[in-house]
């Protein structure tokens, strides 16, 4: 069978007159957020934009105004370097945002005309997902407190002090998940809050030791301002369950009771967004309790009747984000899609599933009167904001065009998109993402780049490591084998308790097809991979000789171990079948420390000490079987981050660590940094 070849996004891209792309280009791209649309003249919106500084190691968030009608764009904000958020105040007169640039994270306002901000709130632990009452007088949000301080400021911190400043420093638990991602829990708690708008008083909106929102969880508020839809995680032994539920809150009283909705439910529910009209409450839901990778379905709750529908016919894929249309009849989502995170419409009556926009990649999107902004990339475009207008599905126009000077001065390469045949009986969707200057008479070297999640996809989006190493003289192969998310969910639960099994043969496969292409050398192939990516690349250290170089982050080295180290046991629990002393056979045959003996390939190895997620001593046991075995191996620990680095502090030591590794091994071009320099801060010190 032969593979499938589609070359992605062709304008821009030939590499004749541009020059090739560098870390330094990638730290030049614009990136637009946060879109909000004037309540009184819908022509004209707000929007967050951030630059970063790749010498000083930080990044630039101001926010800014476009006319539709005009084509002006304005800058809004100066001051600070994180100015976020933005709101309109109801009658389009002020400007409300979030700013660090005094005490922290606070609210902010300044006339929408001119003028200079004011500070608002004064909130020691800062202010987090803002939302305006529909009235104007007050605003929403959450922060992390100590549940005896809630609104008590200077309680607040009192108590952080204590904990901070005083002689002790130690953490205490009685239960689990007493820290996680990259913080211990420390006795804080998130709540939400109410802000009066002309007093400056606070209130707390909920108590206890119980997070609202649950962790990575949202909040709506009703149109009407009397209600507030929350996730909440309010189970026992959360480490094990990823039962969330939906609360309501009662504003009209004051001292409500959060209600739960969706009790019956023993999976996640989460998400919540009320319909313009008021009825009902759209939200994401998954059937099964433990499973973090569930096929994610939209459900309605009708506010009248208490009951709960599903809002589509089956679908099977991934619903990702959720926005009603201005009549309430309609609600468009994101989905995951064979590498694609398209716009789809749910019709309420029939429940059927129709594309808005197909084949893009929409990283956010908000519905306004008439239309849907969005901001989209692709592998050859970084993200800029779009604009479709309801009665032109599939026509959108780009709104703005902030990257336009870098994509004329630089090569920023396109991908294509390949089906490979896999011995598992699956078409295995591969980007590859071609060199700077191409010459399909010429041999490359090949990276492979496996994802992580291992529940996730690869997409058609604008990447820094999808252009640094084409940039080098690389051709870099990005494939969606087995749990990959966008192929249906039988694909994506295959992985589960098969680590070393099809996903393996489909990284293979993959391997062998380029192996095969003209303009690959057979000689000079690697990998790499972050996370469960990282995983892999462990595992092929043991089970596998054909790479010239591995790479591998933030990686699983020994099962066991990463099951009585890391803190969201669900995750462990569901994919490697049971503990380790409940499937002993599975993790010794699928964890990569069974192998060490094999270890022959020269390895990179790069981790976060405030990974909690797959704990940094993972990679450090991999790093000392490398070297026990007198194999060539680097170990690159970044002690500020977590499983994912500081995008401008760490990430370009990160890419330049690669870039050396690969230029040693095989054999592209030269890194344009020295490695040990820009860790002992001396790569950019002025001459």
């Amino acid at each position: 069978m032969k593979a499938w070849i589609l070359l992605l996004w062709i304008p821009l891209c030939i590499g004749g007159e541009r020059e090739a792309f560098t870390i330094a280009d990638y730290y030049r791209v614009k990136t637009p957020k946060q879109v909000a649309v004037n309540p009184v003249a819908p022509e004209v919106i707000l929007f967050a934009q951030t630059t970063s500084n790749l010498e000083e190691g930080n990044t630039d968030t101001q926010i800014f105004r476009l006319n539709l009608s005009t084509q002006d764009l304005a800058q809004v904000t100066y001051s600070g370097t994180s100015n976020n958020h933005p709101m309109w105040s109801r009658d389009g007169s002020k400007i409300y945002f979030i700013s660090t640039r005094n005490e922290g994270s606070q609210l902010w306002v300044m006339d929408a005309s001119a003028g200079e901000a004011r500070q608002l709130t004064h909130f020691y632990s800062g202010i987090e997902q803002p939302k305006l009452h529909p009235n104007g007088t007050s605003l929403f949000f959450v922060s992390t407190v100590f549940p005896e301080c809630l609104a008590d400021s200077e309680c607040n911190q009192r108590m952080s002090r204590e904990l901070e400043d005083g002689p002790a420093a130690a953490h205490l638990a009685d239960d689990l998940l007493f820290r996680h991602w990259t913080a211990y829990r420390d006795f804080q708690y998130s709540h939400l809050f109410q802000l009066d708008l002309k007093s400056g008083k606070i209130m707390a909106i909920t108590k206890g030791k119980i997070d609202y929102p649950a962790y990575g969880g949202s909040y709506d508020l009703s149109p009407d301002g009397t209600e507030i839809a929350i996730t909440v995680k309010d189970v026992e032994n959360p480490e094990r369950s990823t039962n969330t539920d939906l609360f309501l809150i009662d504003l009209t009283k004051s001292s409500a009771v959060p209600m739960p909705i969706t009790r019956t439910n023993k999976g996640y529910d989460g998400d919540p967004v009320y319909s313009p009209d008021g009825s009902k409450i759209a939200f994401r839901t998954q059937k099964r309790d433990g499973y973090e990778s569930d096929l994610f379905e939209l459900a309605i709750y009708d506010r009248q009747t208490a009951s709960i529908i599903k809002a589509t016919k089956p679908f099977d894929n991934w619903i990702q984000s959720s926005a009603w249309s201005p009549d309430s009849q309609s609600i468009f989502v994101t989905v995951h899609e064979k590498g694609y995170f398209p716009i789809y419409q749910v019709d309420l009556q029939s429940k059927s599933m129709t594309p808005f926009m197909k084949q893009v990649s929409v990283h956010d999107f908000w519905t306004a009167k008439n239309g849907i902004f969005s901001i989209q990339s692709s592998v050859g475009k970084p993200r800029e904001l779009f604009f479709q207008n309801y009665s032109t599905a599939g026509s959108q126009k780009q709104i703005t065009h902030l990257n336009r000077d870098l994509l004329t001065q630089v090569d920023v390469r396109p991908a294509e998109s390949v089906w490979i045949p896999s011995p598992t009986g699956r078409d295995i969707h591969t980007f590859i993402v071609k060199p700077h200057d191409f010459d399909p008479n010429k041999s490359y070297p090949l990276i492979i780049n496996v994802h992580g999640g291992p529940q996730y996809q690869w997409a058609d989006t604008f990447r820094g490591d999808w252009q640094v190493y084409p940039g080098a003289g690389y051709v870099v192969a990005f494939p969606n084998p087995h749990g990959s998310s966008g192929y249906g969910q039988a694909f994506t639960e295959a992985i589960s308790g098969d680590y070393n099994g099809k996903v393996m043969q489909d990284i293979e496969a993959v391997t062998d097809y380029l192996a095969k292409q003209s303009y690959i050398d057979e000689d000079r192939m690697g990998a790499m991979g972050w996370s469960w990516g990282g995983y892999a690349m462990m595992w092929l250290e043991g089970n596998s000789s054909r790479y010239k170089a591995l790479a591998a982050m933030m990686g699983i080295y020994d099962l066991a171990s990463m099951y009585t180290s890391t803190e969201e046991l669900w995750f462990v629990n569901w994919d490697n079948k049971g503990a380790p002393w409940e499937n002993p056979e599975y993790y010794r045959a699928a964890s990569p420390s069974s192998y060490v003996t094999n270890f022959k390939t020269p390895c990179l190895v790069i981790t976060g000490e405030l990974d909690y997620r797959v704990p940094y001593t993972q990679s450090l046991q991999f790093f000392t079987a490398l070297q026990s075995m007198e194999v060539p191996s680097k170990l690159l620990v970044f002690p500020n981050d977590g499983h994912w680095p500081h995008a401008v502090k760490s990430m370009p030591i990160y890419y330049n660590a690669h870039l050396e590794w690969f230029h040693k091994y095989l054999g592209g071009e030269k890194a344009p940094y020295d490695t040990e320099a820009m860790v002992r801060n001396q790569a950019f010190k002025s001459k």
